[in-house]
């Protein structure tokens, strides 16, 4: 077996990697090709930002594809660039908007590598007779000693993207590799630096990428323009406390910018875009005990089906460490609800929730879902809780 789980000398195994233009998935072409192996990179123009050139931190557009096409000619491998412009745009940000409009907080990324990068890049990397494809994720995936590959935890705690591949599917493992996922941040720059990529000390990218700076509801109202609407700030009990121009400039746990003077801290608890309510509380009514999801990946080791009261730990946001929970699926495998054994403050539809075997630094990604219910404590509970 060479280094890559395969049967086959690395000289004869071709190896599709998704080259961004950033550090990371040059670092990996770039291994790659140092350990022998029939190296081809893909780069995927996503989207045509015209801000994109010259921004820093910017990801798939502009300036990445000059520096992954740089990269390629220093290692000595073909290249190639693909327009998915369309693809994603219909895939990624287009719901992305929808959701938002639907007073949900989606996270594209997840969708980005369930419908572009896994899905179709994952398509082109067979149409090419590849072997693999890798990409410059930092999460682990292994064999497992009932066939296939499991994904777990990355090595570096703060560079762990598994909450963001949870969608991968079981097939698309087996097709799949992340040489990052044992390394360091740190090594990956000295390996750049080692290498000889005139990129080793550039900037990681941003999360979203076609958002310029987090103006989220900027891009919403280029997208949708006549979508917002302007209405209500209402507390718990509906009472009136002040007006908005758009449920697309909050999201749930915000705090600030509600321009409200009532003498105490106020929070977004809930969206409401059938009537436009922007519904604020205190920060209490944001502790969340039960989650309902659906859009459910399931990777674990026995079928969802049966599965009651299941004790998993469980991530509600990128920047949370996994926390204890118990996961039940419905009869027909259609949703999922998580009990949590803590409640956590700020769960808002439309994120994801990622399912670990524990909450241990390298656990199993058993998968996830999109949440689309939440329950609340009542604020008394929340307070003791």
């Amino acid at each position: 077996m060479n280094s890559l789980d395969l049967p086959k000398a690395p000289h004869e195994t071709r190896v599709v990697v998704a080259m961004s233009g950033g550090v990371d998935s040059s670092v990996v072409a770039g291994l790659l090709k140092q350990q022998g192996y029939d190296v081809v990179g893909i780069t995927l123009q996503l989207y045509d930002h015209g801000a994109a050139i010259h921004r820093k931190g910017a990801c798939c557009a502009g300036q990445d594809i000059h520096d992954a096409r740089r990269v390629a000619e220093t290692l000595g491998i073909p290249h190639y660039v693909l327009d998915y412009e369309d693809r994603f745009r219909e895939s990624v940000i287009d719901r992305f908007a929808e959701s938002y409009l639907a007073g949900e907080t989606p996270i594209p990324c997840v969708e980005c590598n369930r419908s572009i990068k896994f899905r179709d890049l994952l398509a082109t990397a067979r149409d090419l007779d590849a072997d693999v494809l890798a990409t410059g994720h930092y999460v682990a995936s292994r064999p497992l000693e009932t066939g296939g590959r499991g994904l777990y935890r990355a090595l570096d705690p703060a560079r762990d993207q598994s909450y963001f591949l949870y969608a991968t599917t079981r097939e698309q493992l087996d097709f799949l590799r992340f040489p990052l996922g044992e390394l360091p941040k740190d090594e990956t720059r000295r390996l750049a630096r080692e290498l000889g990529l005139a990129i080793a000390e550039k900037a990681d990218s941003q999360d979203i990428c076609f958002v310029p700076q987090g103006r989220y509801a900027d891009v919403i109202a280029k997208l949708r323009p006549d979508a917002a609407r302007a209405g209500d700030i209402v507390d718990l009990d509906g009472r009136v406390l002040g007006r908005h121009e758009g449920i697309i400039h909050y999201t749930v746990g915000q705090r600030k910018g509600l321009r409200l003077a009532v003498g105490e801290p106020l929070y977004v608890i809930r969206l409401e875009p059938a009537s436009a309510r922007v519904v604020v509380g205190p920060r209490a009514a944001l502790a969340t005990s039960r989650i309902r999801l659906d859009d459910l990946n399931w990777l674990g080791p026995a079928a969802s089906d049966g599965i009651v009261d299941m004790p998993v730990a469980v991530r509600v946001r990128s920047t949370r460490e996994p926390r204890p929970a118990h996961l039940s699926f419905a009869a027909d495998g259609a949703t999922a609800e998580i009990v949590l054994a803590t409640p956590e403050d700020g769960v808002s539809p439309g994120q994801a929730c990622v399912i670990y075997a524990d909450d241990g630094p390298r656990s199993r990604v058993l998968g996830g879902g999109t949440i689309r219910r939440i329950a609340a404590l009542a604020a008394g509970a929340a307070q003791a809780a």
